[in-house]
Formats: structure tokens, sequence, C-alpha cells
């Protein structure tokens, strides 16, 4: 009798532990879909503003991960339509098939050189670009909508 009630408590314990991991990593991604780890060796990924003349418009960026966060350079062109962007403060972001209708540019001047380092590392073809103008180094924050 003891026995079976020790191991339906055993039981219960696992099935808990369990729900609490699944909770606890829900909590930590309330996007579904957006798993910064799984874009890490992902070349590219696109954003798109839309601009009050031009209208849609979807750039093309180099991406890197850094402490499972997603950043972004924007050059010249692509900031000054991220200023433009009539949907702001948002932007659609399209990554590993998936597309984010709501996603925050978060200004990251504090990773501003990680991001580079990163980039440098990353990208064989950054000794092109990496002395250009970057005005803004960006983390992507996604806010819950539907995954398309």
């Amino acid at each position: 009798m003891k026995i079976q009630t020790t191991a339906k408590m055993v039981v219960a314990a696992a099935v808990f532990s369990v729900a609490m991991i699944g909770a606890a990593r829900a909590a930590n991604n309330p996007v579904p879909g957006w798993d910064p780890n799984a874009f890490r060796d992902l070349s590219t990924l696109q954003i798109m503003t839309v601009g009050p003349e031009e209208g849609e418009h979807w750039s093309k960026l180099w991406l890197a991960v850094i402490d499972g966060q997603v950043y972004v350079r924007l050059g010249d062109r692509s900031f000054g339509r991220v200023q433009k962007n009539t949907a702001s403060p948002y932007v659609k972001v399209k990554v590993a098939d998936k597309e984010f209708d709501k996603v925050k540019l978060e200004p990251a001047l504090d990773m501003k050189d990680k991001v580079a380092a990163a980039m440098k590392d990353k990208y064989f073809m950054d000794f092109l670009v990496r002395n250009e103008s970057h005005p803004m180094t960006a983390r992507l924050v996604p806010e819950p909508t539907a995954v398309k």
C-alpha cells in the first residue's frame, strides 16, 4: 500500500515537473515560431517598412544572434526607410520561412561593437561593408501575433 502511494507521488511529481518546464519555456517565448537560436546560422532576414510614397519595401539584412537576441545593423538606406516607416514602431520580419507582423527595432547602442564583431566573424564579405555608415544597430523584439 505504501509503495503504491509513493509511486503515485513520484508520477505526480514528474508530471508536474514536465508541465512547469513547458510553462517556463512558453513564458520565455510568447511569440510562436520566434526562436533566435534557430536563426543563428541563417545568413539574412528581411524587414518590411511602409514608406509614405513608395509603400511596402522589404530590406534584406544580415543578422547576428547574441545571448539569445537577434541583432541587425542598418545601413543608410535601410535606416532612412525605418525613420520614414508609417507602420512605426513596428516592422514586419521574414526569417526562417516565417513572417512576424509586429517586431520592434530597439536601438542597441551598447551592443554596437559586439554586433560588429559577430558580423565580422560570421560574414566573409563584411570587410566590404564594415567601414560604411551603420547609423543603427538594433535588437529585434517581436510582439505576440499570429505566425503566418
